[in-house]
This record gives structure tokens, sequence and C-alpha cells, in this order.
């Protein structure tokens, strides 16, 4: 288990989009949750002996089929700018976009019970999706579950167009 000092976290988390893309006014509000979840609860370290301690500036985006993370100091200087394949990823994705449609479908046209399994399938592939991500990340980031989960959610939101 990866202990974390009271630094290790992000203190500002962005979005950066060079072309970003057309989001639906309900995708956008998604992803403007995502990143403000992201920002107020996280653990978050490089993972290089000689990086600088936190807090951290985090901004994130996609360059084409790429996860932009680009890491910077509290006095707003790059440390790192990474840019992630999120080929390994991608499955996980999908079926975590496909079954969160399926969700809002079901809410107001089947039973309790069958929202709640719904859900219950949501949360799994939410939870795959964030080991994944976490382990993409461990060579030079660590994160505990809860900020990959939400990290992940922002992921997901980044990929939702129109």
């Amino acid at each position: 288990m990866t202990r974390f000092a009271d630094t290790d976290r992000l203190d500002r988390v962005t979005l950066h989009e060079e072309n970003p893309p057309s989001r639906s006014p309900e995708a956008q509000q998604d992803l403007d949750v995502a990143l403000y979840d992201l920002g107020e609860t996280n653990r978050f370290r490089l993972t290089a002996e000689d990086a600088p301690q936190g807090p951290y500036a985090l901004a994130l985006g996609m360059t084409g089929r790429l996860l932009m993370l680009r890491i910077e100091s509290a006095s707003g200087e790059t440390i790192q700018e990474m840019h992630l394949s999120l080929s390994t990823l991608r499955p996980c994705l999908k079926d975590y976009a496909a079954i969160c449609e399926s969700y809002v479908g079901a809410v107001s046209a089947t039973t309790r019970a069958q929202i709640e399994t719904i859900d219950m399938a949501r949360r799994a592939i939410h939870d795959e999706g964030s080991t994944l991500l976490m382990e993409r990340l461990e060579d030079r980031i660590a994160t505990d579950f809860d900020t990959a989960r939400r990290l992940f959610t922002v992921v997901a939101a980044l990929q939702v167009r129109g």
C-alpha cells in the first residue's frame, strides 16, 4: 500500500484541449463535475526519485487518441508532460459508455431491481477501468484508488461527444 504525504495531491485540475470537440450541455456538465470532483479530493504523487514534491496542478486533455497529462508545480512550472495511449482502456471505456447509456434509459423504463443491477455492473466496469488506469500510470504517477476512479471518470467524460 502506498503512503501519501500531505503534499501528495493536486490543488488544481484543468482541462486543456487544443481543438475541443463539440459536446452536448449534458456531456459538458458531466466533464465539469468530474474535473471538480478530481480536484476536490485526491492523492497524487510523481514517482521519479528526483521529482519535486506537490501539491501539483494537472492539465488534462485529448491529443488525437492520446490522453495528455501536464503536471505543473505550485508556481506554474511544467514538471512533466505525458501522452498516454488509451488502447488498453478503450474496451473498458466503450463498455462504460454503453452501460451509462443503458442506466439513463433504464431510470424511466424499468424496475428498481433492474436499475440496481445495471448500476452494479456500471460500478464494476468503473472499478476495472480505474485499476487499468492506475496500472498504466504506476511507473510515473502514484494515486490511491479513489483518485484513480475520479481520473477514470474524467477520461470517460472526455470521450463523450455530441
